[in-house]
């Protein structure tokens, strides 16, 4: 019998590590130079990437975790899984490969807009009565968040 327990793991995991990265990237990007390395690197690289593992290697794990386990594996939620791998690749390339504030704030706009959508959704097709309403607050915020860190680190540049 498959346990939620490796996808909530991984879902703390998930926080902490984008939490301490966003506010690395808050302090950074007022800096002269600004940056936002340590922050791309850990708010969008490892979040993504912990995502991916959570969504689409503990698949089944993460859909008893949030009541969606239809007892076969769900393609959409691997999808998802990549979607959220792509970003956070390309947010550790934009670090290790130099591409400047530009990308990095890019990657903080790109994954807080997906969020963003996802928490518009949740309200616009009523499915937060089948959600616990402290997720949708938390998945609201992170967009927030995000979307607020690229938007600094796209002026700061």
């Amino acid at each position: 019998m498959t346990s939620p327990r490796p996808a909530i793991v991984l879902m703390i995991l998930t926080y902490a590590v984008g939490s301490i990265g966003v506010l690395i990237g808050y302090t950074t990007v007022q800096h002269t130079p600004p940056t936002l390395d340590t922050a791309t690197l850990l708010a969008v690289g490892a979040t993504g990437v912990l995502s991916f593992l959570r969504h689409a290697v503990w698949n089944r794990s993460d859909a008893i975790r949030g009541g969606w386990d239809y007892g076969v594996r769900n393609m959409f939620q691997i999808e998802v899984g990549i979607a959220n791998l792509a970003w956070g690749v390309l947010a550790i390339l934009a670090v290790v490969l130099h591409w400047g504030i530009r990308v990095e704030a890019a990657t903080f706009l790109v994954s807080g807009l997906y969020f963003a959508g996802v928490s518009i959704m949740t309200v616009v097709l009523r499915d937060i009565r089948n959600r616990k309403i402290g997720g949708w607050i938390a998945i609201t915020i992170w967009a927030l968040v995000l979307i607020v860190l690229g938007v600094q680190g796209m002026s700061a540049a």
